[in-house]
């Protein structure tokens, strides 16, 4: 099953980069998350999807998804080793803007108004699109339970999520890479 150090050594390995770079919350920071080289990697995606399913515990929501196109990948690694435990689970994902053409729809997947989710986020800043997701998903009719993602770079986004009353709940923080938050 899930194993923390083995997610930090693929993090580490595969998506942690030092320099100078902007983040798309606009923040100017000295390192540098890219989790869709862990969510897109066999290995990265297996652990984060056990990972988070430990973190989700037996009351499973119906449905989990968030904002295209960084939670797509967990999303699927979610609903993969759900079925592979035995569990039964649904995905969505949210668009960036309602698309123009069909329904129309924001959100997209076989969920229903009332169904209970859960938001799923790749590195959380200051909590930005993950609460765009949130409106969009309550704008659907949808129940969001809490927040879950893979990295918490300690930049807000915790405190942005509870002010709204949302928990977050992450698998790893900056800490756990000897950093410290900016």
């Amino acid at each position: 099953m899930y194993c923390q150090e083995s997610l930090k050594e693929v993090v580490r390995e595969k998506a942690l980069e030092f320099g100078e770079f902007v983040l798309a919350s606009g923040k100017k920071a000295s390192f540098y998350l890219d989790c869709r080289k862990v969510t897109l990697d066999s290995r990265g995606a297996r652990l984060v999807a056990q990972g988070i399913l430990e973190l989700i515990g037996d009351d499973l929501p119906d449905a989990v998804g968030g904002m295209a196109i960084g939670a797509d990948p967990i999303t699927a690694s979610i609903l993969t080793e759900a079925d592979a435990q035995g569990k039964s689970l649904r995905g969505f994902i949210v668009r960036k803007e309602a698309k123009e053409h069909g329904k129309g729809n924001q959100v997209e997947g076989p969920v229903v108004a009332g169904d209970r989710v859960i938001i799923v986020e790749d590195v959380v800043t200051t909590g930005g699109s993950s609460l765009k997701a949130i409106e969009h998903v309550e704008a659907a009719g949808l129940k969001v339970e809490r927040v879950i993602a893979i990295i918490d770079r300690l930049s807000g986004g915790r405190e942005a999520f509870a002010a709204k009353g949302y928990e977050l709940q992450t698998l790893l923080t900056i800490e756990d890479f000897g950093i410290a938050a900016e």
